[in-house]
């Protein structure tokens, strides 16, 4: 008897390593195998694996400048919010000052990043990239860019927006509100 449509079994392997079920719409009703400890298992692979490949070119342009994967968060997110202020990077990266100094100090001697004082508190210190740091933070993005482009041109649109959701059901609530804060746009930083 041949195994039932929704058996792992019965999955037969895609270019690029999907298989069938991953790119067709879910049924209705269909059953929770997806649930059992050896598919979260897998879920974990696939998180480690698709994370150290989706880094491994930026980290290639990186380690030439001396530099590692937090100067990327600081370089993206800065370039992501121009004039953010260091408090809200904090509260992006989740980091301590201390943490941010190390990361930051060699930026700003660089020219990647610079700092002006806030304009209602000159205490505060708004971030923006130079032009140097953003064609740095641009070939980043474009590295991966191409290997974002790919997965989901090779997954589909059905696929896409349950990658989002799963990778939303993954964040806790201060990064959920640091994502709508990005996806609000300019001006909507807490100001701290």
């Amino acid at each position: 008897m041949p195994p039932e449509p929704d058996s792992p079994v019965s999955a037969k392997p895609r270019p690029g390593g999907l298989r069938e079920e991953d790119r067709a719409a879910p049924a209705a009703g269909r059953n929770l195998l997806f649930l059992r400890e050896e598919e979260l298992r897998l879920a974990q692979d696939l998180l480690f694996f698709g994370y150290r490949d989706f880094t491994a070119g930026a980290d290639e342009i990186l380690a030439g400048l001396d530099m590692g994967r937090a100067h990327h968060r600081v370089l993206h997110f800065v370039g992501r919010r121009p004039g953010i202020t260091v408090g809200d990077l904090l509260g992006i990266l989740g980091i301590t000052k201390q943490s941010l100094g190390r990361v930051l100090t060699p930026l700003v001697e660089d020219g990647f990043v610079t700092q002006s004082p806030g304009r209602s508190d000159r205490r505060q210190r708004l971030l923006s990239l130079t032009e140097k740091g953003a064609a740095l933070e641009r070939s980043l993005f474009e590295r991966q860019r191409d290997t974002v482009m790919r997965a989901y041109r090779e997954a589909g649109p059905q696929a896409v927006d349950g990658f989002r959701r799963v990778m939303r059901g993954l964040m806790g609530p201060d990064a959920r509100s640091a994502l709508e804060r990005l996806e609000a746009g300019p001006g909507q930083e807490s100001g701290r």
